[in-house]
């Protein structure tokens, strides 16, 4: 099912892709010939490194998703012409006017300057030209700038926690651990899509949650390990309606420092986050800290949505 797209609501998604590129100082554009498609399986694999030899995605199935009318971009250095990011994304079932974004890369050249943001308020405006109305990811919960940027920068929402997703991965960031991720849902037509595609994206706040009532159900203890309650969940006190739930400043590095503490963290996040978004809580922020906050209550930004 395709919706009617106001031109007021395309326009915005236009200016707003124009302006983060500009930002980034780079320009976004579909990705279509052989040689572009094999220079964005070029970038995903120098940014994944898969162990054993083999391409992250392939060339053949990458062209065959394009000329099916799939997503597929990258991001081009403004003043040189180099390839510093891509994003490929493909349809899901048509009546939900969803596009699934699987991958998304940059550059260590391109770090830092916004290139992902970019691609991403770029794939907004052009799903929203092609009749899509939500994207559709995944993402590592315990990965805290990640979280940042999907649930702040960007103003997508969880829907469903995914345990060990993907199964074993042989790459140089997945390798060594399970593979649990967080399924987002971003809204395009929302007023919190349209503001933070703006750059305008608002982060939680832990003192402000904590003020308002809020527990926390995940924490770090001694020696950075996870600490939870042991109340918490399933046995969510009958009074908490906000709960706070945290992750490890950089789980990546600990994933070489201290592997065990690093599965702890998984294991611990798992335990709390996987029932409570399954039980109905809604993760409706995120604290630059690295705070999830969870609540049975209407999320914050729901009186925003146009």
């Amino acid at each position: 099912m395709l919706y009617d797209m106001t031109p007021d609501v395309l326009a915005e998604a236009d200016e707003a892709a124009g302006r983060a590129a500009k930002a980034a100082g780079v320009v976004v554009r579909e990705l279509d010939s052989l040689d572009q498609l094999g220079a964005a399986v070029t970038l995903f694999d120098e940014v994944w490194v898969p162990e054993d030899g083999s391409s992250s995605i392939r060339l053949d199935l990458l062209r065959a998703l394009t000329k099916a009318g799939n997503y597929a971009s990258g991001a081009y250095d403004a003043a040189t012409g180099q390839l510093l990011g891509a994003c490929v994304g493909f349809f899901g079932r048509p009546a939900q006017a969803e596009l699934h974004s699987h991958v998304a890369g940059v550059r260590p050249a391109g770090r830092g300057r916004a290139v992902g943001f970019a691609l991403k308020v770029h794939q907004r405006a052009w799903c929203l030209r092609h009749g899509a109305t939500t994207i559709a990811w995944t993402y590592d919960p315990l990965i805290r700038r990640n979280a940042y940027f999907n649930l702040v920068k960007l103003g997508a929402r969880p829907v469903e926690y995914l345990r060990n997703f993907y199964g074993a991965m042989d790459d140089l960031i997945n390798a060594g651990t399970e593979t649990d991720r967080m399924l987002v849902h971003w809204d395009l037509q929302s007023g919190l899509a349209a503001e933070a595609s703006a750059g305008r994206g608002r982060a939680a706040s832990f003192a402000a949650e904590r003020e308002r009532g809020a527990a926390v159900a995940l924490s770090a203890g001694p020696g950075g390990w996870p600490a939870a309650p042991p109340s918490v969940p399933p046995a969510v006190p009958s009074a908490a309606r906000m709960l706070l739930v945290g992750v490890p400043p950089d789980v990546e590095s600990l994933r070489v420092s201290d592997p065990a503490a690093a599965a702890a963290w998984r294991g611990a996040l798992r335990d709390v986050l996987m029932p409570l978004v399954a039980g109905g809580w809604r993760v409706s922020g995120f604290d630059r800290d690295g705070w999830y906050v969870v609540s049975t209550e209407g999320t914050h930004d729901e009186a925003d949505r146009g």
